[in-house]
């Protein structure tokens, strides 16, 4: 059996036709897209069929779409550049406690420069309560910024709710989409977000290239300064090969939508069912909630995360324990201690994510690795009591 990949939530295979269209921006067309020769206009012409194809995904217009480096950049300019504009006596933002990391160190920046920070709880099932969104509001509030679909448990956040919140109370709405786009179906006017961010290498494009939806009229400051690229948003040439890349990413992910989410949806479906019965003692974290079709995070009580990746890694199944940005970290992910799992079972939780690449036979072989790695694991753990069989 090839190696099998349950990761994709960290990152994605480039798709062959991904690939393919780029491959000439890195040889024969190589212009800069802001010269005005040939090579060029050409090199413009194929960054704004991308803007046209990322715009065409997400509902919005070609003119409100910022190409970035990814995801972070991307939420960082959201964030920071919203605020920058306000004087310093209206200084408030209101998040989640499960947000990535891109946007809870963004916003720990900006409380150390004397901004007020609201985090608001979630649910058991990983869903943040719109009324406490609501409750949060303050007059010096600025800037909600709730996370769509959560990169650890797939959860799905009320964004539609929270946007009515932001339009009642006139105040900017930002939505990190980087785990959506590509898996559900998004429209920025019905979301009711003023900012949204994504990232190439989530939905089968390449790393190093992201996008920043942003509404017309928002007043947004660039976290950095030199040529007017970007509407004057985003200085720097741009990536071509990455920016057509993305575009052509989005067109497939367009195109693909519907066919994938439920097909991914019924494997994904298989994993979690099977392996809660094949291995004792295990449960899915926000089963019951609303998520993406692909994402399923799982307890192993008994076992150390990390441990059982390895184990795993070694016969061939690759999945994480949450995001990969804090692969190594100490401390319990700080999502799920957030719907209120302990620290350890927190540590002994799994995140399989599927993809468009994912086969049934995959999934089979993780069905019959993973059982078989925890129980190994559990053998050797002083605190894990083996069922007493049955007479």
């Amino acid at each position: 059996m090839k190696p099998v990949y349950l990761d994709y939530n960290s990152t994605t295979p480039v798709a062959p036709e991904v690939l393919e269209a780029m491959l000439p921006y890195f040889t024969k067309e190589a212009g800069n897209a802001s010269s005005i020769h040939s090579f060029g206009q050409r090199a413009r012409a194929a960054v704004e069929r991308a803007r046209e194809s990322v715009a065409g995904l997400l509902g919005a217009r070609a003119a409100e779409i910022v190409f970035t480096s990814g995801g972070t950049e991307s939420v960082n300019l959201a964030i920071f550049g919203i605020l920058a504009p306000w004087p310093e006596t209206r200084k408030h933002v209101i998040t989640s406690q499960i947000e990535h990391h891109a946007v809870l160190n963004t916003c720990q920046a900006l409380e150390r420069d004397g901004v007020e920070v609201t985090y608001v709880p979630v649910t058991a099932d990983g869903v943040v309560d719109p009324a406490d969104v609501r409750r949060a509001l303050r007059p010096e509030t600025v800037l909600i910024t709730v996370m769509h679909a959560n990169n650890e448990l797939g959860t799905v956040q009320p964004i539609e709710e929270i946007g009515r919140i932001a339009v009642e109370a006139d105040v900017y709405f930002h939505s990190d989409a980087v785990q959506s786009v590509g898996k559900l179906p998004i429209a920025v006017e019905r979301l009711g977000v003023d900012l949204l961010s994504l990232s190439g290498h989530k939905l089968r494009g390449p790393k190093g290239v992201g996008a920043l939806y942003v509404r017309k009229g928002t007043r947004l400051r660039p976290l950095f300064f030199g040529g007017h690229h970007e509407r004057d948003r985003r200085p720097g040439t741009e990536n071509v090969t990455g920016i057509v890349g993305l575009g052509r990413a989005a067109e497939l992910a367009a195109a693909n939508l519907a066919a994938d989410a439920e097909r991914v949806a019924a494997l994904r479906d298989r994993l979690e069912r099977e392996l809660v019965a094949r291995v004792p003692h295990s449960h899915v974290n926000c089963g019951r909630a609303p998520r993406t079709p692909n994402t399923t995070n799982i307890t192993f009580p008994y076992v150390e995360g990390e441990a059982l990746v390895i184990a795993l890694d070694l016969k061939g199944v690759a999945c994480s324990t949450g995001a990969a940005c804090s692969a190594g970290a100490v401390e319990p992910s700080h999502v799920l201690t957030a719907i209120g799992l302990a620290p350890e079972d927190a540590r002994a939780s799994l995140r399989f994510s599927l993809g468009h690449e994912t086969t049934a036979e995959e999934i089979e072989y993780a069905l019959d690795m993973v059982p078989r790695a925890v129980e190994h694991l559990r053998e050797l753990s002083p605190a894990y009591q083996k069922p007493a069989a049955v007479k």
